[in-house]
């Protein structure tokens, strides 16, 4: 089947982040809200027809994981990942994010030192400090247009006594596709000192460049200190569904942090999200291949068009995910400045580069996630605000 990537939906009208939170966030609704990181693609068809077939049956009552929800799971990490995932080791979630904070709740105590790597999804910085925990920066290194990470300085804190290291592969903003060899190296500095790895890999399935090579799987360490946290929401445009699952090959590690999520009375499913999971995981190989392919046309895209266009930007082109890292220090401007130029002159909402921590400065994230004719008004709307600053400046 041949997927249509470029209708475009209106979803104005449909409880959506992305366009209700645009007065709070921008300070109006007047503008391309390319933030929030979900598509503006259909969900799968396959998908829809899942739940459809559910809803048939009048009674939805509380609802229990199946054979066929772990069998999807399975065959997916098996064949996606290259990853013998085992039954015991999976645990339904309602987004990863609760994942993150369920692990440093289950696995640390108040105080503990817990490191993340900035600039970072904004979540991995305000859930350790909601939770009492210390946060500290292990700041990621820009070299030749991506990042990379400051291994030495890891170790140190390691050294020091961080007790977790809350990772993002791939790294979300930028989309780097950490490799093996970096991977090892956290594996090794985990194991040494004592510190548990939570690995979030929401973007595994959407690698456009390299491939996903899964935490747990490099080393027999990495797989007895991890957790790992996975979903569809991202792959296959479900956020909706509130479904995610956590894979925890240590036996300890996994009987903590489910006592966690019993304890806080986590456990229910959505009937919904689990028809939605099971499908996406079994059907969902040959859409996310199409849907891939026209993703990397919308980088390629938008790549071309700010370098010719906007030289001042940078974009960073992501390795993997459907979001672009934007470097906009030659414009130099503040970041508030930044802001106003990007809401009142260009009329896009992007995501503000401050929000993802330090080293975010100057940076705005914008979502290429959906049908090619949004995007080519974005970059329209762009070069006639970035042609309106030149004329100012002249």
């Amino acid at each position: 089947m041949k997927y249509n990537f470029d209708q475009v939906f209106d979803r104005k009208d449909t409880s959506s982040y992305k366009y209700g939170r645009c007065k709070l966030y921008f300070g109006t609704d007047d503008l391309l809200p390319l933030w929030v990181a979900d598509m503006d693609f259909a969900s799968p068809d396959f998908v829809i027809d899942a739940m459809k077939k559910r809803l048939d049956h009048p009674v939805l009552g509380y609802t229990l994981t199946d054979e066929a929800f772990y069998a999807s799971i399975l065959s997916w990490m098996q064949n996606r990942h290259q990853w013998a995932v085992e039954k015991e080791w999976i645990r339904h979630l309602p987004g990863v994010v609760p994942g993150l904070v369920f692990s440093m709740l289950s696995l640390t105590r108040p105080g503990d030192k817990i490191v993340v790597q900035p600039p970072i999804y904004p979540p991995f910085i305000y859930t350790v400090k909601q939770n009492d925990r210390e946060l500290l920066f292990n700041e990621l290194v820009e070299t030749n247009g991506t990042y990379e990470m400051n291994l030495e300085e890891l170790e140190q804190l390691a050294k020091d006594g961080a007790k977790m290291l809350l990772l993002c592969s791939p790294h979300n903003p930028g989309g780097m596709v950490w490799s093996a060899e970096t991977l090892k190296r956290v594996a090794e500095i985990a194991e040494t000192y004592g510190m548990i790895v939570v690995s979030d890999e929401i973007h595994a399935d959407l690698v456009l460049e390299g491939k996903h090579i899964p935490y747990a799987t490099v080393s027999e360490a990495a797989k007895n200190h991890s957790v790992t946290l996975m979903a569809p929401s991202k792959t296959f445009n479900i956020a909706g569904m509130s479904m995610s699952v956590a894979l925890i090959p240590n036996v300890k590690i996994r009987q903590k942090f489910n006592r966690l999520v019993d304890h806080l009375q986590a456990a229910s499913g959505h009937v919904l999200g689990f028809e939605a999971l099971k499908a996406a995981y079994t059907h969902g190989a040959d859409w996310l291949d199409q849907m891939l392919e026209y993703l990397q046309g919308n980088i390629q895209y938008v790549v071309d068009f700010i370098t010719q266009n906007t030289p001042e930007i940078k974009p960073m082109r992501p390795q993997a995910s459907f979001l672009i890292w934007l470097d906009c220090k030659g414009l130099e401007m503040s970041d508030k400045e930044l802001k106003d130029f990007f809401v009142e002159q260009a009329k896009l909402g992007l995501n503000m580069g401050p929000s993802f921590g330090p080293g975010g400065e100057g940076f705005m994230r914008i979502n290429v996630g959906t049908p090619r004719s949004v995007l080519e008004e974005a970059m329209k709307r762009l070069q006639l605000a970035h042609a309106s600053l030149v004329r100012k400046t002249v």
